[in-house]
C-alpha cells in the first residue's frame, strides 16, 4: 500500500514538472516571436512603407490599380522577402501618404510595444514628425512567416483639436439631418401640383360647372282678347235685339271670349 501511495506521489511531481517546462518554453517562444516581430516591423515594414509612398512609379501603380494583390505579394517578397497580404500593402501605403501630410516628416522612431491576439501581434510604434507626432500600428500573423496582415499610421492629436472635430461632426451631421427634412418637405409641398399636371397630360379639358336649374315659368293660358270696334258693336246691337230694346247704348262690352268647338 506504501510503495502504491509512493509511486503516485512520484507520478504527479513528474508531470507538475513537465507541464511547468512546457509552460516556459511556450513563454518563451511566444516572446522570441514577438520580439522577432517588433524587429521586422521596425527594420523592414516601416522602411518598406516610407520608401513606397515616396516612389512616383509605385504610387503611380497603386493608384491606377495596375497590379492585383497576389502580383503584389509576389513583387515584396521578390524584392525585400517580406511576406505581405497584397491589399494589406497598398492599403498601408495609402494610409501613410494621408497621414504624412499632417505629420510632416518622419525624423525619429520611439518605443516599440506588442500584444498578442490569439493568431495575431499587433505592433505600436511611436514616430515623430516634423509638425506631429504618431503611431504606426502594425499587425503581423503570429506565426513562424509573420505576415504582413494591416499596417496603419496614425496622427496624435491634442485633447483641444479632438473636441474641435467631434464639434465639427456633430455640426455636420446635424446640418445634413435637416437639410434633408427641408428637402422632404418641399417635396411634400408639391403633391398638390401632381392632379393638375396629371390632369394636363391626360388631354382631358376641364368640365365647367353645371349652371343651377332654373324653375321653369308657369304656363298662362293666353286669352285672346279683340279689340275691334266694329265686332264689339255687332254684338251689342244683337244683345239689344235680343232683350227687345233699339237701342244698345246701355250696353258695356267689356270682353270678347272665343267659343272653344270639340
Amino acid at each position: 500500500m506504501k510503495k502504491s501511495v509512493t509511486l503516485v506521489c512520484v507520478l504527479a511531481c513528474v508531470l507538475a514538472l513537465s507541464a511547468c517546462g512546457s509552460s516556459d518554453e511556450t513563454d518563451i517562444y511566444q516572446e522570441d516571436k514577438q520580439a522577432n516581430a517588433e524587429q521586422v516591423a521596425v527594420d523592414s515594414i516601416i522602411p518598406l512603407i516610407q520608401s513606397s509612398a515616396e516612389s512616383s512609379s509605385v504610387m503611380a501603380v497603386i493608384e491606377a490599380e495596375g497590379y492585383t494583390d497576389e502580383e503584389w505579394e509576389s513583387a515584396v517578397y521578390s524584392s525585400f522577402g517580406l511576406s505581405v497580404d497584397g491589399s494589406a500593402y497598398v492599403s498601408a501605403v495609402e494610409s501613410y501618404v494621408s497621414s504624412i501630410e499632417e505629420m510632416g516628416e518622419i525624423v525619429a522612431v520611439g518605443d516599440v510595444t506588442s500584444t498578442v491576439d490569439d493568431d495575431q501581434i499587433i505592433i505600436y510604434v511611436d514616430v515623430t514628425g516634423t509638425e506631429r507626432t504618431g503611431q504606426f500600428e502594425i499587425i503581423l500573423s503570429n506565426d513562424y512567416f509573420t505576415e504582413l496582415e494591416s499596417c496603419s499610421l496614425n496622427v496624435n492629436y491634442t485633447m483641444g483639436e479632438k473636441m474641435s472635430k467631434a464639434a465639427m461632426n456633430t455640426v455636420l451631421g446635424i446640418g445634413m439631418v435637416f437639410l434633408v427634412l427641408v428637402i422632404i418637405m418641399a417635396i411634400i409641398s408639391l403633391f398638390k401640383y401632381i392632379p393638375m399636371i396629371q390632369e394636363k397630360f391626360s388631354g382631358k379639358p376641364e368640365e365647367a360647372p353645371k349652371p343651377a336649374p332654373v324653375a321653369a315659368a308657369p304656363v298662362v293660358e293666353a286669352v285672346e282678347e279683340t279689340d275691334d270696334a266694329e265686332l264689339v258693336a255687332v254684338i251689342a246691337a244683337a244683345v239689344a235685339a235680343f232683350e227687345g230694346q233699339t237701342s244698345a247704348n246701355g250696353f258695356v262690352v267689356r270682353s270678347i271670349r272665343r267659343s272653344k268647338r270639340y
